[in-house]
């Protein structure tokens, strides 16, 4: 039996956004139909878990300008809607929304506020799916030398010991000093 990874959607009245958190998902399916039909299936992990969504959304899309991105920690897929409308629900069935389906509030904007200029990462209009830096995209990362930051550690740790050891010292010469005066 597979499993159903986390699906996360937000909507603007022309786009639904759909994230799939599927890390290091292998044998990626992903199937869109014109009348809503969204099926995905990929394995996953050292066991190749099988994982499946197959759900019937709201209303019509236009598979032609919808587009997909697979990267190494999720699967992002961007819906053209076919009639520009805000969506009351995901799916078109109603009742209970299944508990692998969230909102995604890291992409959501109200109806009201969609015209309002959208923050730097919520403009998609144009996408450009390899500039999204999802995993995966191939570009190697510079290594960091960590050895100078270990010897400065090392220098500040012993600046620490010292001014501890410092303390110490004066606490041991004023303790010294009362003694003293005490027996005077």
């Amino acid at each position: 039996m597979s499993r159903h990874p986390t699906l996360k959607w937000a909507q603007r009245d022309d786009l639904l956004y759909i994230t799939i958190d599927l890390p290091d998902a292998k044998a990626v399916n992903l199937k869109l139909e014109p009348e809503g039909k969204f099926y995905f299936s990929a394995t996953s992990g050292a066991d190749n878990i099988p994982y499946e969504i197959d759900i019937n959304l709201y209303d019509n899309v236009n598979v032609d300008e919808s587009k997909a991105n697979v990267g190494s920690r999720n699967i992002v897929y961007i819906v053209k809607k076919e009639e520009s409308k805000w969506w009351s629900r995901l799916l078109k069935q109603e009742g209970r929304t299944p508990t692998f389906i969230k909102v995604d509030w890291n992409k959501w904007v109200d109806e009201d506020e969609q015209d309002e200029k959208a923050g730097p990462d919520m403009d998609y209009d144009d996408v450009n799916f390899s500039s999204l830096n999802l995993g995966g995209g191939g570009e190697e990362e510079e290594e960091e030398d960590f050895d100078d930051e270990d010897e400065d550690e090392s220098d500040t740790v012993t600046e620490e010991e010292d001014t501890q050891e410092e303390k110490e010292e004066e606490t041991i010469n004023a303790s010294s000093q009362v003694e003293a005066k005490a027996k005077a």
